[in-house]
């Protein structure tokens, strides 16, 4: 800042007092005049009179945040900022551009919160909104408030519980490739043989089957520790939960899902279409993980066993078969004692195949998927004592359980083919397997040969009546995989299948403070949906929010949510057609990504009572613009880390309502842009423990804390690591513009970068000396002129408006500053600043310092504010220049220059550039005169 006392500072200079005051002002400015309300084409919000209705729409959306206690830091405001400024620009520039703003305010941290304070969830919530609002609206962030909302309010959520009864009421049909009501397939069932014979109960679980939202009994993440069951993704790699660090068990329980698996073509598919990072569409493509193959029946004592392979090719080498640990099918294969002669190494030293199995179970319940499937990790299993039969030559196999094989991967057994799979190659060898080559491998090769060459050993026996004779020899992959996979399916064991490394949603947690499922059972356990005119099923209040836990290893719990103690609520009496009856609700709750799964829509028309959306305002903001276009948000920002599962779920969602007939839009997000995030300087003592950032000192190079030197290293902004700045006071000490400037100047928007406090006195300089081209700092005078630019001056303005304007649209924002500052430093050095520049320059300022430019526009004489006002546009013919300088070689060495108009003729540069040296060429002729226009020109002699 300006090293000058109080006394001295001129009364009309731009400082941080002055800052707050004009943003206070004009903050109040925009919120009673609704500056950034977006008129909707029908509704309750629409608005004929409004100066840009009619015109092009333009939706940019933030990813809305989690309303945390702590507020935001520095390094939270950075995608607000941008699309803010973003907004800012495409609303001058013509657009009706919607920027709203909610919050995703269900989830674990703020129930964790009830269970320590008493504090109801809700009461915290509320209080912590407020709070975030307040820092927003200090930051000037302009959105359109009449659309904000929470996902905790019931009248969003009543909308959340509708959509998922419309999963719960569709199935996805093959045949057509989308979702269609439940009454479709009821038709379809209905005219199938028998069915008229099964029971009410058979036909009522042969329909719930298929339902896109599903009760299953499903391998889960059991967290006694928390009392909860949890995602992959909120374990760690060391298989214990992400908040608080207890072991995590796998179980069967029933949980609610979600039939993602059924669109898993589509979400690949609908990627090319998406403006998104290359990066983000790979971690979509790798999380889906889409294999074609074959689904292949093996008989055993419990039944056929179906596997999946991506090489029914190599079935001739599959010499055992491994099913996971909580396969369904365990406990039936399981024989009261040991086959004769059996191994050791085989049973575990368990006297039983059910205590082998049992012990096993045990132990790989304590590890996480990730765990199971390391690479190089030695390899664990037991024998469940009993043999399958290999469909292709009859031969018996035995069937192993072990922790590699995941039972929500595939069918959760594998075909065991060790010669050409290394993980399967490495088991053989542990328990001492026969090993079969049915792929020719290189001369000399040893070990699994995981490449293609021909198929070897792969004929049917002499003798085998199992089917007809095949023989796959000779054969290359491509070739044998299509005629093995017509053998399967003529001999009825096996056809060819795609299968999807994307496992369906898990929908189910055992807590509080999340939507309750709009879901009553019956006597006999039937799940029925409660009537749309019952919605929203309320949360109720009780007095406990923690669910029951337990000791952290106690694997054989099972979950009692808190849902479970509202008596009063659980039982219901209500008429679902067949007269009043007594139902009893669904005590979980949805997971925190319900909420976030349709928001966007939300936003379009937040006050319809009839809808979640109405078909004319969705058809304009998200619908598609042309063929092929997949519709959605035409700007979405956020992090990275949101890459697959919010984005996963979100797209989901949208197919789903899409295919019902809701919405125009089959995709949620039509391009996405990541942010970086904000490092900075985190200081450690000799303990390597944090410490407060704000009160290390610098002498000589070094740090010191208390007097105690420290180590100086960067790291995420955050509580843990006590180096958090907050906008508050980055407002308080500089104001809001200059805090947005910095952020927006730091660097390139989507990557990280560091802050440091001291370095946004830089945006305040630039900031106060935009102000004095208007503003005498001395009389508060308006200083500018209208006398005409100079030439230079005029050219330079265009240039900047160009370059500011091409900046901006592609969200360069860093580099739009660095143009502004540029031209104010010009127009900083003429004795009076012209007001043909200084006003495009307040103007283009303003998507990033808005109450300064609201303020210097107004005291330049204009009514009504900025944010409606054209933006700048450049006149070609100032982008020109007049004159042009070559650099004149000679031999490839520059000789000489010349300075020229630049639309003269070549034949006259040449000549100009001829006479410039023709005292080096030394009376020699010139065999060629090369003019590359605007840039040089190259005499060869």
């Amino acid at each position: 800042m300006e090293t000058m006392s109080e006394t001295d500072t001129p009364a009309f200079r731009y400082t941080a007092a002055m800052a707050q005051d004009i943003e206070l002002r004009w903050q109040e400015i925009w919120a009673v005049d609704g500056t950034f309300h977006a008129p909707n084409p029908t509704g309750e919000l629409a608005d004929p009179a409004h100066p840009r209705a009619g015109a092009p729409k333009l939706f940019v959306m933030d990813m809305f945040p989690f309303p945390s206690g702590a507020g935001l830091h520095v390094g939270h405001p950075l995608g607000y900022i941008a699309t803010d400024a973003y907004s800012r620009f495409q609303r001058m520039a013509g657009f009706n551009v919607l920027h709203p703003m909610a919050f995703d305010s269900f989830g674990l941290p703020t129930e964790q919160y009830a269970v320590q304070t008493g504090t109801h969830p809700k009461i915290t919530t509320e209080r912590n909104i407020i709070r975030y609002r307040q820092q927003l609206r200090r930051l000037g962030l302009g959105y359109d408030e009449r659309r904000s909302f929470a996902t905790t309010d019931p009248e969003y959520y009543r909308w959340t519980q509708w959509i998922f009864l419309k999963c719960f009421s569709s199935w996805y049909d093959p045949e057509q490739d989308r979702a269609r009501p439940i009454d479709t397939l009821v038709e379809k069932l209905s005219a199938e043989p028998g069915w008229a014979e099964k029971s009410a109960g058979d036909r009522r679980r042969a329909i719930d089957a298929h339902r896109l939202a599903y009760i299953s009994e499903a391998p889960v993440n059991w967290c006694p520790g928390l009392g909860t069951v949890l995602s992959n993704e909120e374990i760690t790699s060391d298989g214990r939960s992400e908040r608080g660090n207890f072991p995590v068990f796998k179980r069967n329980l029933k949980q609610w899902m979600m039939r993602i698996t059924a669109y898993g073509d589509r979400l690949l598919a609908d990627l090319e279409a998406l403006d998104w990072p290359e990066s983000v569409k790979t971690m979509q493509r790798t999380w889906i993980g889409r294999s074609t193959g074959a689904h292949v029946d093996f008989a055993s004592p419990a039944g056929d066993i179906r596997v999946f392979t991506t090489r029914p090719d190599t079935l001739f080498g599959a010499t055992y078969m491994v099913l996971a640990p909580e396969h369904a099918l365990v406990d039936a294969l399981v024989p009261d004692a040991w086959p004769v002669g059996v191994s050791e190494r085989w049973t575990g030293g368990h006297a039983t195949p059910a205590a082998a199995v049992a012990a096993y179970r045990k132990f790989a319940a304590t590890k996480s998927d990730l765990e199971r499937q390391t690479e190089g990790k030695d390899k664990t299993g037991v024998f469940t004592g009993a043999f399958g039969v290999n469909p292709v030559n009859g031969a018996e196999v035995p069937i192993f359980v072990a922790d590699y094989v995941l039972a929500g991967y595939g069918t959760g057994a594998i075909m065991a083919v060790p010669a050409q799979d290394t993980r399967d190659w490495e088991f053989a060898e542990a328990f001492d397997l026969p090993i079969v080559r049915t792929v020719q491998a290189p001369e000399g090769f040893e070990g699994p040969f995981t490449g293609d060459g021909v198929a070897v050993n792969s004929a049917t026996p002499e003798g085998f009546a199992g089917g007809p004779a095949i023989s796959l020899d000779g054969l290359a992959v491509a070739e044998a995989k299509a005629k093995i996979i017509t053998w399967l399916e003529e001999t009825g064991r096996g056809v060819g299948a795609t299968t999807f490394r994307l496992r369906d949603w898990l929908f189910s947690r055992q807590r509080y403070w999340g939507e309750p499922f709009p879901i009553v059972y019956d006597e006999d356990g039937f799940a029925h949906a409660v009537p749309d005119s019952m919605l929203p099923v309320v949360l109720p209040d009780i007095d406990d929010f923690s669910p029951k836990t337990y000791d952290s290893d106690d694997a054989n719990s099972s979950p009692e949510p808190p849902l479970g103690r509202a008596t009063d609520w659980i039982t219901v009496e209500m008429d679902l057609g067949d007269g009043v009856r007594t139902y009893t609700r669904e005590t979980n709750t949805m997971p925190n990504w319900a909420g976030s799964c349709w928001y966007e829509m939300r936003y379009l028309d937040p006050a319809n009572a009839e809808a979640f959306v109405g078909a004319d305002n969705e058809k304009y903001w998200m619908g598609p613009r042309a063929d092929g276009d997949p519709g959605g948000a035409d700007l979405y920002v956020g992090g990275v880390e949101h890459a697959v599962l919010h984005l996963l779920y979100a797209r989901f969602w949208q197919k789903v309502v899409f295919d019902l007939g809701y919405v125009s839009a089959k995709e949620p997000f039509r391009r996405l842009f990541n942010q970086g995030y904000v490092d900075a300087y985190v200081f450690r003592d000799s303990r390597e423990f944090p410490v407060e950032a704000a009160e290390v000192t610098e002498r000589d190079g070094k740090y010191f804390f208390e007097g105690e030197e420290v180590k100086r290293s960067y790291g995420k902004m955050g509580k843990s690591l006590k180096n958090v700045v907050t906008p508050d006071a980055m407002c308080e000490e500089y104001g809001a513009d200059t805090f947005r400037v910095y952020e927006m100047s730091m660097g390139p928007l989507d990557v990280n970068r560091p802050w440091e406090t001291r370095a946004v006195v830089g945006a305040q300089r630039f900031l106060q000396r935009v102000w004095r081209l208007v503003i005498d700092e001395e009389t508060g005078a308006v200083r500018v002129g209208d006398a005409p630019a100079d030439e230079e001056t005029r050219r330079l303005l265009h240039r900047t408006v160009d370059g500011v304007r091409g900046d901006t649209a592609e969200l360069r924002f860093n580099t739009a500053i660095a143009k502004l500052i540029g031209l104010t430093n010009h127009v900083t050095g003429l004795a009076v600043p012209p007001r043909e520049v200084v006003e495009p320059l307040v103007l283009m300022v303003s998507p990033f310092a808005p109450h300064l430019a609201e303020e210097l526009w107004s005291r330049l004489g204009h009514d009504g504010g900025l944010s409606y006002v054209d933006f700048p546009v450049a006149d070609p013919a100032m982008l020109v220049a007049d004159t042009v300088t070559y650099p004149v070689q000679v031999n490839g060495k520059v000789r000489g220059r010349i300075e020229v108009a630049a639309d003269l003729p070549e034949a006259e540069v040449q000549a100009a550039a001829l006479a410039e040296i023709a005292g080096a060429l030394d009376d020699r002729t010139p065999k060629k005169v090369i003019v590359v226009k605007g840039r040089m020109v190259s005499v060869v002699v």
